[in-house]
């Protein structure tokens, strides 16, 4: 089972980027999947999370309204829309699976893939 974390680099204040999760060994589709991220000296946080069995998403407070999760069901991939970025954006962000379908809580992640950093200079 592996899950990676794509997509990250340097980008200007209030520019986009598109993050990916993909995976090999297992479907994204049978778990809701979260994203998280973690900055310096931070604990890692949940941004964003997306059900299995009804597609519904919720988010961060700080990340409302900009950022958005989705599916690709044939390519097995969720992805993370994250525009008008800010400075305090900057982590390193993760993606995570959630077997139990329970709102992607952080301790109870089942499999966790490798980083991806994004650095939003001001």
């Amino acid at each position: 089972v592996q899950l990676q974390a794509s997509g990250g680099g340097l980008v200007q204040s209030g520019g986009s980027l598109r993050l990916s999760c993909a995976a090999s060994g297992l479907t994204l589709d049978y778990y809701a999947i979260g994203w998280f991220r973690q900055a310096p000296g931070k604990e890692r946080e949940r941004v964003s999370c997306i059900s299995s069995s009804d597609g519904s998403t919720d988010y961060a407070d700080s990340v409302k309204g900009r950022f958005t999760i989705s599916r690709d069901h044939a390519k097995n991939t969720v992805y993370l829309q994250m525009n008008s970025l800010k400075p305090e954006d900057t982590a390193v962000y993760y993606c995570a699976t959630d077997i139990r379908d329970w709102g992607c809580m952080r301790d109870l992640m089942d499999h966790w893939g490798k980083g991806t950093l994004v650095t939003v200079s001001s």
